[in-house]
């Protein structure tokens, strides 16, 4: 009854008149109006906002809530998920694995988080690099989160978080890219690796095309180069170095998390096609 009299003194339930003692009365219609009050104020609408759906001014702010509070059920449905994957993958776990298995899902917390990776790209990407790029680069290469894991998805993002919140300032020196113009070199990776993508989709092996064309002129370009047979000869060593171990490990795991061809797929399909066509012009 408190709570009926405080919105009653809001205004948002009027009163009709009161009885000989003191008694508060209300017109039949306030049930209707007290049970819609209730549900208004379920989904946290703030009491002006309340009046003045009650008064029918606004529709935007009942939309506003709903909307909050369908994200907010989403967010813990999620996170629900990831905590029963988290389980199975525990559950179905070798007695042995699971000390070791808990200690990685242990450090994820309630509802899994990027933030880890976000930060190690920021680290490791030039210093020099444009906001504009620097956000584009970041976008693509964390891998969106699954809905509703698989418990190997779970232990591959565990297994990544733990990797990315590892890794030292020093270790990053070992794997950052350094160039001269690094804008116009992770300008042309993203057309390349954009115009690489259908092929790997459609599964087919690496290949010359415009796609490689435009790898290789990335690298030239950043190095005020032209696309050249020495051009290639030189990126075709340098590429086959290989990754660093950390590097090729992240793009393993974020393969894991998401179906779509991720940016490491992409290089290493790039890669992979012209060593192909080094290989054959040797020949």
């Amino acid at each position: 009854m408190k709570t009926v009299r405080f919105w009653s003194d809001q205004g948002l339930l009027p009163e009709v008149d009161r009885s000989s003692g003191g008694h508060r009365r209300y017109a039949p219609e306030a049930v209707e109006r007290l049970r819609l009050i209730r549900s208004l104020r379920t989904l946290d609408m703030p009491l002006p906002a309340v009046a003045r759906v009650l008064d029918g001014e606004a529709d935007e702010d009942l939309h506003a809530a709903v909307a909050t509070q369908l994200g907010t059920v989403t967010a813990e449905l999620t996170a629900l998920r990831w905590r029963e994957a988290a389980l199975r993958l525990l559950h179905e776990a070798a007695p042995d694995q699971r000390v070791e298995l808990l200690r990685l899902v242990g450090a994820l917390g309630a509802r899994p988080s990027t933030d880890t990776f976000v930060r190690y790209w920021r680290r490791l990407l030039p210093t020099r690099l444009s906001v504009r790029l620097t956000t584009a680069i970041i976008d693509s290469a964390v891998p969106p989160l699954p809905v509703q894991p698989s418990p190997q998805q779970v232990l591959a993002f565990a297994r990544l978080h733990a990797l990315t919140g590892a890794v030292t300032d020093a270790c990053l020196v070992d794997h950052r890219p350094v160039v001269p113009r690094p804008d116009v070199l992770y300008d042309g990776l993203s057309e390349a690796y954009e115009l690489a993508v259908p092929a790997l989709r459609a599964g087919c092996g690496p290949a010359e095309g415009e796609a490689l064309d435009c790898f290789v002129a990335a690298y030239a370009r950043s190095y005020g180069q032209s696309d050249t047979p020495a051009v290639r000869r030189d990126l075709g060593r340098a590429l086959a170095r290989g990754e660093h171990p950390a590097m090729r490990r992240y793009w393993q795991l974020a393969g894991d998390l998401t179906p779509q061809p991720t940016l490491g797929a992409a290089h290493a399909w790039l890669s992979s096609a012209l060593s192909a066509q080094l290989a054959a012009e040797a020949d």
